[in-house]
């Protein structure tokens, strides 16, 4: 090649690259840009939270709340419930019962993620909250509790897994035709919330829970 084509390719190879920026540039600037669509329904309780009673709620007194989590698969197995599955190393959230938490449960039922439906909490009514952390056997535990109603809850992750005949095609002969499967391994993951309202009664008392 001449050293003048070299010269030339080589200054219009990046006048190249810039005419295209340009033109992407001139495609996406328009008079009229289409919004994207955002079909969520967001809901919200209605109720006022009260910040006043829900940092009273907090204080520290002298109770104890201990617990373990746990989920347990619904499947039986010679007429038994499947072995509990602990939760290992999960957060575990306390909340203490309000008129406007009580609200944002109830409507929680209404939630539907395959409709985009979602229910959400304030910010307010979540950072008044407390959090442990479980050990390798889901225990844990909240000290320092006053009496008083609290909710808690943690998510659990899990999997489950087996077997299937996944069909991988049909021979013929002169006996007719034969199905052939091969032996599939499978994994099914799970997320269950565990939740549980506690009630301590008294200063000082030790409350013991499952958590599932």
């Amino acid at each position: 090649m001449k050293p003048g084509m070299k010269r030339i390719k080589r200054v219009m190879l990046p006048l190249m690259v810039a005419c295209c920026m340009l033109m992407t540039a001139a495609q996406l600037k328009a008079q009229y840009v289409q919004k994207e669509r955002d079909d969520t329904i967001r809901l919200w309780p209605k109720g006022t939270f009260d910040t006043v009673a829900a940092r009273y709620a907090l204080q520290e007194g002298n109770g104890t709340i201990k617990g373990v989590a746990f989920t347990r698969p619904n499947k039986t197995i010679y007429g038994r419930t499947g072995k509990r599955i602990y939760a290992n190393k999960i957060k575990v959230v306390l909340f203490p019962v309000t008129p406007y938490l009580l609200e944002y449960l109830d409507l929680r039922k209404k939630q539907n993620p395959k409709k985009l439906k979602f229910v959400y909490l304030s910010p307010d009514a979540y950072r008044f909250r407390l959090e442990a952390v479980t050990n390798s056997t889901g225990e844990f535990t909240f000290p320092k509790m006053k009496p008083g109603k609290y909710y808690i809850q943690g998510v659990l992750g899990w999997y489950s897994s087996g077997y299937y005949d996944r069909y991988t095609g049909s021979g013929y002969n002169g006996y007719g035709t034969t199905n052939y499967y091969s032996r599939e391994l499978y994994t099914t993951d799970h997320s269950d919330l565990l939740e549980k309202f506690v009630d301590v009664d008294n200063d000082g008392q030790v409350v013991e829970v499952k958590l599932k």
